[in-house]
């Protein structure tokens, strides 16, 4: 069925139109971007239970964007009258002058941009969902996860606990200029297990999730995971330490879409162009990576759980290829900082919610797949690993370091899986030479959305990445 568009939304609609029409009389420049998001979130344990109609995306609220004397202000608010957008006209105009002559005092020199484009367009869409998260049986789900934490405690007899997460969100936003008229509403979904073993003093987390662009039905795919997770914890316990120095690697789906993302993603958001922080300013058009390396960032390269029809400053989706088979050809970038670097946006500006800024910001970040198959891979390796699992990564985008914590190392000797396990394991290196050591792809490819990317402030927006098997080299320790 359709995700229905918000009738809230429907009904401020006229309201917020006069109030664009009140304010383009003081300003070059007015949008408006409103969204009424709606949840479900059901945590079940062996120790608690957690039923809530929040997920970190539930909002209902209004950001206004104007421009005037090169120059651009916000105002975000929660409490709009529909019958008296007048009075709204006025409260905006007195705040945003008082934000100007505070600059003005403070001596703050902005950064002068051009007027956005306005171009006609209109756009309504609804997107496919199963089950609305304000429309599950929400007795059914937690009877259902219960039942699945209880299963996934049979399957190990070292585990202490077993946690089901499982959320929904159905976003509808409006974004609206005197000239467009943009509304979206979708839904997506994410479930976990996450499994707390001890043995012998040694506790260990493993972790599996699934993620899509659906609804509520995407739980029913939980409990596929719980096989995989208890034999991960066991892996885990009987894991030793790795010895550190350069290996030949194998990275599965999810530690692909971890690198994609620390290497490449924040690494060409081009607001980092804008104020010189990032190295991949310098190396547009240049070999970046091997020939096997294709990365692809945007709403449509995925149906995951950022695969919006438009982002919040009312720029269509798009599907970006940053490098093409190693040459790295352009970023991701916002409007504003498009207008900055004299280039189109890609569709790529979020907000964490209507209160927060607009940064350019990670979609979907997605390697291409290749031709060679697993076995054929791990056959390759004379010395080195498989990773799987993930924990964390972070970056350098000035100078093009990259380390990413992996849950678990499976060793490979003469092209064989020894048996052996290793963890935790930390990979480091300088991106270009990681890239480029790319030698082999498979072409199985998924996609992973069951995390969160942070920026300025740690806004928190919900992101996918991933990709094939690849093969390459790295320091790790």
């Amino acid at each position: 069925m359709k995700a229905a568009f918000s009738p809230y939304l429907l009904e401020v609609r006229p309201a917020l139109r006069e109030l664009i029409r009140l304010l383009r009389r003081d300003y070059d420049y007015v949008s408006v971007l409103a969204s009424d998001t709606a949840g479900l979130s059901v945590c079940i344990s062996q120790r608690a239970k957690s039923v809530s109609g929040q997920t970190i995306a539930v909002e209902r609220g209004v950001v206004v964007r104007v421009y005037k004397n090169g120059q651009y202000a916000e105002y975000a608010f929660n409490d709009f009258d529909p019958r008296d957008p007048a009075a709204k006209a006025r409260e905006l105009r007195g705040a945003l002058e008082a934000q100007l002559a505070l600059l003005k005092a403070a001596g703050v020199k902005p950064y002068e941009t051009p007027v956005l484009p306005d171009e006609p367009q209109t756009l309504f869409v609804e997107k496919e969902a199963g089950t609305l998260p304000e429309d599950a049986d929400v007795q059914a789900v937690v009877e259902k996860l219960g039942a699945l934490s209880d299963r996934g405690m049979s399957l190990n007899e070292n585990a202490l606990d077993c946690m089901i997460n499982a959320e929904s969100t159905h976003v509808c936003k409006m974004f609206l200029t005197e000239k467009r008229d943009l509304c979206q509403s979708y839904v997506y979904s994410v479930g976990a297990v996450l499994m707390i073993l001890n043995r012998e003093g040694n506790t260990q987390v493993a972790y599996d999730s699934v993620s899509g662009l659906c609804g509520t039905e995407l739980f029913d795919r939980i409990g596929d995971k719980l096989e995989a997770v208890a034999a991960l914890g066991a892996d885990l316990l009987g894991a030793g330490r790795i010895e550190p120095g350069e290996y030949e690697i194998i990275t599965s789906p999810e530690v692909s879409g971890l690198i994609a993302h620390e290497a490449f993603g924040h690494g060409v958001e081009m607001d980092m162009f804008v104020k010189n922080r990032a190295l991949g300013a310098d190396y547009l058009g240049q070999r970046v990576g091997s020939e096997l390396c294709t990365m692809h960032e945007g709403a449509l390269c995925a149906e995951d759980v950022s695969a919006y029809a438009f982002d919040d400053e009312g720029t269509l989706a798009g599907d970006v290829t940053e490098i093409d088979r190693g040459i790295l050809k352009t970023g991701v970038c916002d409007a504003l900082s498009a207008l900055r670097l004299g280039v189109r946006p890609t569709g790529n500006g979020k907000r964490e919610n209507f209160e927060h800024k607009a940064y350019a910001r990670m979609t979907h970040t997605m390697f291409d797949s290749g031709e060679d198959s697993l076995e054929d891979m791990i056959a390759s390796v004379r010395d080195g690993f498989l990773l799987e699992g993930i924990e964390s990564g972070m970056e350098d985008p000035k100078h093009w370091g990259i380390q990413c914590i992996v849950k678990l190392g499976r060793e490979i000797k003469d092209g064989k899986l020894t048996g052996r396990t290793v963890a935790p394991i930390i990979m480091t290196g300088y991106v270009p030479e990681l890239l480029g050591s790319i030698s082999m792809a498979s072409p199985h490819r998924e996609s992973f959305g069951s995390g969160y990317c942070g920026k300025g402030h740690k806004e928190l927006v919900k992101v996918a990445d991933g990709g094939p098997y690849l093969k390459m080299k790295a320091r790790l320790g």
